[in-house]
C-alpha cells in the first residue's frame, strides 16, 4: 500500500523536473548561440568564453539531475573546448564556432520535446550525438583539422516561427534581462492567464468610475438641503415677527440645528467619498498598467535567433554579412513580438540574398567586403518603429518598371509617371519577385506579401526608402500593444464609434464652399489631392439622415493613392481604449473589428478601417452611394455649443459639467492642463472653463498656450478658482482670460450667467 501511495508523488516530481529542464535548455542554448556569435566579432573573447563556460556547465548540471548522460557528455565536451580556448591552446575560428553551434543545435532540440519524448532523445539522435562528440574532440586536439559535423536533421534553415512547436508556445521561454549580468526573477504564466488578468483589471478600472455618478447624486442632495435651510431661515424670520409659544420655538430651533448637523455630516462624507474615489481610480489605473506591463517583453526576446540565421545564410551564399541589432530593451506586446518573427525572417532573407553583394563585387564598388544589416526598434509617437536597413545594392527601379509592364500590371506610360515610392509598392504584390529563378532562400515573391499582411492585420504601416547602389531601408510602424488602441471617437446616428489613429490620415472640418461635384461624386481638395466624400451613415448601414451643415466633420481614411473622406456627425475626441474581442458566437460583424468600454462603462465599437475601405470601393463600383445635398450644405443649421471644464477636483468638474448639461450645453471635462491642452487641439470648443492650481500644467500656463495659438486664441476662457485676491484675478485676466469667478462665492445662477455673457445661449444658429 505504501509503494502505491508513493509512486504518483514520484512521477509528479519527475514531470516537474523535466519541465524545468526544458526551460533550462531553451535558456542556456540561447545564451550559447548568442555568445558564440559574439566570439566571431569580438577582439577580446575572454568575457564571452566565461559566459559560455557558465552556460555549458549549468546545462551539464541540469542534465545530470534528470539523468540524461548524452547531454552531460556533449556539455562536458563543449566545456573542454571552451577551457582550451581560455587557456590559449586553441583559437576558436569560424570552423570551430561552427562545431560548437552545431552542438548547441543538437541540444536545442530537447527544448522542443515534450516530457515523454525527452527520454527517447538519445536513442533517436545516437548517430548525430557521436558525430558531435567526435567533432568536439577533434577541435580540442587540432583546431585546424576540425570540421563541423552534418546533422541528419539540421535546424539552421528553420525560421524562428517554424522552429517553434505548439508545445513551446504553450510554455514560453523565460524572459531574459537586457544584460545577462543582472537577470530578473521570472514566473511562468500562460497567455490566456495574462489575458484574463488584463480583462479583470480593465473591468476594475471601469467599475472604479461608478462612484462619479453617485457623487453627483449626493451633490444634488446637498443642494436640496441648502434650499431647505434657506426656507427654514425664512420661516424663522417670519416667526420672530409673530407671537409663538416657547416650546414651539425650541422645537423649531432643534429642527434647524439637526438640519445643520445633517448638512455638516453630508459635507464630511462627500469629502471622504471624493478622496476614496480618487484613490480607487488611481489604484485601479495602476493595477491595469501593471498587468499591461506583464504582457510586454523586450524586443531582444523575439530576435535572438536572427543573428544565427543571418550568419548561416551568408555562409551558404558565400557572402560576408554583419548583423547589428539596437533597441533590444524596447518593450513590445508579446502578441506583436510573436507576429513579427515570420515577417522579419523574410526581410532578413531578402536582405542577405537580394541586397548584400558578394565580397568581390562590394570591393569593386568601393565598399568594405562585409555587408552590414541593421535592425533597430524604438518607440516613437506612441508607436513601435522597427527599421531594417542594409548597405547593399538597393532595388533597381528600372528593373521594377520593366517587370510591372511585362506582367501586365500597368501600362508603360503610367509606370513611367510613377515616383520611386509608388513604384516600390509593386514589390508587395503576391508573386512579384525580381529573381529570375526560384531558390531555397527566395524567388517566389511571397516574402514582402507576408510582411504587408502582418502589418495590416495589426493596424500598422510599412514604408520603403531605396537608394540604388547604396541600400534599402524598410520601416514598420506598429502599435505598442494589441490590448490598447489609441482612437478617435466619432458620433454617427447618436452612437459613438472608435477609429484607430494609426489608420487615419487626417481629421478635419471642411466648409461647404470647399466641396465640389466631380464625376458624379462630392470631393474636396486636400494637399493637392482630390478626396471623395461619403456619409458615415451610409457606410455603417444607418437609415439616419445624411450629415448637414456649413462645416462637415471628416475623417480621411486610406493612403495617398486611395483615400476617402468619411463624413461623421461629430468628433468626440481621442481616447485610449482597452480592446475587447467580440464574442465568437456573433461571427464577423460587418465593419467592426472589436469593442471597448468607456470610463463610464458605456460600450463603443472599434471600426475595421480596411473592411470599410473595401466596402466603399465595392459600392462605388456599383454606383449605389448617396450624394451630399449641396442645398443642405449651404443652409445654416443649429449647433449646440460645446464647453470644456478643467479642474483636478472630481467634485468641481463634475458639478460644472452637470450644470452646463442641464442648461443645454455640450460639456466635456479634463483633469488638468495637459489633458485640456490635448483636448482643445483635437476638438472645437466654444468656451474653456479652467481652475488655476492643477498638477502637470496649471491654469495660467494653459491660458498662455491658448492665447499664443493662432487657431485657439479667439476661444473665450473663464477662470474658476479658490484664489480670491485681486493679484490672482489680475494675473489671469492679464494673460487673456475673459472672465474670473471664485469658488467661494460659486453658485449656479452666477456661473451660468458668466457662461452666457461669454458665448450666449446653448444653441447657435
Amino acid at each position: 500500500m505504501s509503494e502505491m501511495n508513493q509512486k504518483p508523488a514520484r512521477d509528479t516530481t519527475q514531470l516537474s523536473l523535466l519541465e524545468l529542464f526544458r526551460a533550462e535548455v531553451e535558456t542556456q542554448t540561447s545564451l550559447l548561440s548568442t555568445g558564440l556569435l559574439e566570439i566571431e566579432r569580438s577582439t577580446d573573447p575572454h568575457t564571452c568564453l566565461q559566459n559560455l563556460m557558465r552556460a555549458a556547465h549549468s546545462l551539464k548540471g541540469a542534465a545530470r539531475i534528470v539523468n540524461l548522460p548524452g547531454v552531460v557528455r556533449v556539455a562536458h565536451a563543449m566545456e573542454d573546448c571552451l577551457v582550451a580556448a581560455q587557456e590559449g591552446r586553441i583559437k576558436l575560428r569560424q570552423a570551430g564556432v561552427d562545431v560548437l553551434l552545431r552542438s548547441t543545435d543538437l541540444l536545442a532540440k530537447l527544448g522542443r520535446r515534450n516530457d515523454q519524448e525527452i527520454s527517447l532523445w538519445e536513442s533517436e539522435v545516437g548517430i548525430d550525438l557521436q558525430k558531435c562528440l567526435d567533432s568536439l574532440s577533434n577541435l580540442v586536439k587540432d583546431n585546424l583539422k576540425a570540421t563541423p559535423f552534418e546533422s541528419t536533421n539540421p535546424v539552421t534553415t528553420e525560421t524562428p516561427a517554424e522552429a517553434r512547436t505548439e508545445e513551446s508556445r504553450a510554455l514560453p521561454a523565460p524572459l531574459l534581462a537586457s544584460h545577462p549580468e543582472a537577470p530578473e526573477r521570472v514566473v511562468r504564466l500562460t497567455a490566456d492567464s495574462l489575458n484574463r488578468l488584463l480583462g479583470l483589471a480593465g473591468e476594475s478600472l471601469v467599475e472604479s468610475r461608478w462612484l462619479r455618478p453617485f457623487a453627483d447624486s449626493l451633490q444634488g442632495l446637498k443642494r436640496r438641503q441648502t434650499d431647505l435651510t434657506q426656507r427654514l431661515t425664512q420661516i424663522r424670520q417670519d416667526l420672530d415677527e409673530q407671537p409663538v409659544s416657547e416650546p414651539l420655538r425650541n422645537q423649531f430651533n432643534r429642527l434647524a440645528q439637526e438640519l445643520a448637523d445633517s448638512r455638516q455630516f453630508l459635507a464630511e462624507r462627500m469629502q471622504e467619498l471624493e478622496v476614496f474615489d480618487q484613490r480607487s481610480a488611481q489604484l485601479s489605473h495602476r493595477l491595469y498598467l501593471e498587468v499591461l506591463r506583464t504582457r510586454m517583453r523586450p524586443f531582444g526576446d523575439g530576435v535572438r535567433r536572427f543573428p544565427r540565421m543571418v550568419r548561416d545564410l551568408a555562409r551558404a551564399l558565400g557572402k560576408q554579412v554583419r548583423l547589428e541589432i539596437t533597441g533590444e530593451s524596447t518593450q513590445v506586446d508579446r502578441d506583436i513580438l510573436e507576429r513579427l518573427e515570420m515577417p522579419l525572417a523574410h526581410l532578413f532573407r531578402n536582405a542577405v540574398d537580394h541586397g548584400c553583394e558578394p565580397p568581390g563585387q562590394r570591393i569593386m564598388a568601393g565598399k568594405p567586403p562585409e555587408c552590414t544589416i541593421r535592425l533597430d526598434a524604438k518607440h516613437s509617437a506612441g508607436m513601435l518603429v522597427v527599421t531594417l536597413s542594409d548597405d547593399g545594392n538597393g532595388v533597381a527601379t528600372d528593373r521594377v518598371r520593366n517587370l510591372v509592364v511585362d506582367k501586365g500590371l500597368a501600362r508603360a506610360g503610367t509606370v513611367n509617371r510613377l515616383t520611386d515610392s509608388e513604384l516600390l509598392q509593386f514589390l508587395f504584390l503576391p508573386g512579384f519577385t525580381l529573381r529570375d529563378s526560384v531558390t531555397e532562400i527566395s524567388g517566389r515573391g511571397v516574402g514582402l506579401d507576408v510582411v504587408q499582411n502582418m502589418v495590416r492585420s495589426v493596424r500598422g504601416a510599412i514604408r520603403l526608402h531605396n537608394q540604388p547602389g547604396k541600400g534599402l531601408r524598410i520601416q514598420l510602424q506598429l502599435p505598442l500593444t494589441l490590448s490598447v488602441v489609441r482612437a478617435l471617437l466619432v458620433r454617427v446616428d447618436e452612437e459613438p464609434y472608435a477609429i484607430p489613429l494609426s489608420q487615419i490620415q487626417r481629421a478635419l472640418r471642411v466648409h461647404h464652399t470647399r466641396i465640389d461635384w466631380l464625376e458624379g461624386r462630392h470631393h474636396f481638395r486636400l494637399d493637392e489631392q482630390q478626396i471623395g466624400l461619403l456619409p458615415a451613415h451610409w457606410v455603417l448601414g444607418s437609415d439616419n439622415r445624411i450629415p448637414e451643415g456649413e462645416d462637415l466633420a471628416v475623417v480621411v481614411l486610406g493612403n495617398r493613392n486611395n483615400s476617402y473622406g468619411l463624413v461623421v456627425d461629430e468628433f468626440l475626441g481621442e481616447r485610449e481604449l482597452v480592446v475587447q474581442p467580440l464574442d465568437p458566437r456573433l461571427g464577423k460583424v460587418e465593419t467592426v473589428s472589436a469593442a471597448a468600454l468607456m470610463e463610464d462603462g458605456a460600450p463603443v465599437l472599434i471600426l475595421d478601417v480596411e473592411e470599410i475601405m473595401h466596402s466603399v470601393e465595392r459600392l462605388l463600383r456599383e454606383n449605389t452611394s448617396p450624394g451630399i445635398s449641396r442645398e443642405a450644405l449651404s443652409q445654416p443649421v443649429q449647433r449646440i455649443k460645446r464647453i470644456l471644464a478643467v479642474d483636478d477636483s472630481l467634485t468641481v468638474r463634475e458639478l460644472e459639467r452637470k450644470i452646463l448639461t442641464q442648461q443645454g450645453y455640450l460639456a466635456d471635462v479634463a483633469i488638468d492642463g495637459v489633458d485640456a491642452w490635448n483636448a482643445v487641439r483635437t476638438m472645437q470648443y466654444d468656451l474653456l472653463i479652467t481652475d488655476l492650481d492643477m498638477p502637470r500644467m496649471d491654469g495660467l500656463q494653459l491660458v498662455r498656450l491658448i492665447k499664443e495659438d493662432a487657431r485657439l486664441q479667439k476661444m473665450p476662457v473663464l477662470i474658476v478658482s479658490y484664489k480670491e485676491s485681486d493679484l490672482d484675478r489680475f494675473g489671469g485676466l492679464k494673460l487673456g482670460a475673459d472672465g474670473y469667478l471664485t469658488k467661494g462665492s460659486f453658485d449656479d445662477i452666477s456661473f451660468i450667467q458668466a457662461v452666457a455673457n461669454l458665448i450666449g445661449e446653448p444653441v447657435a444658429s
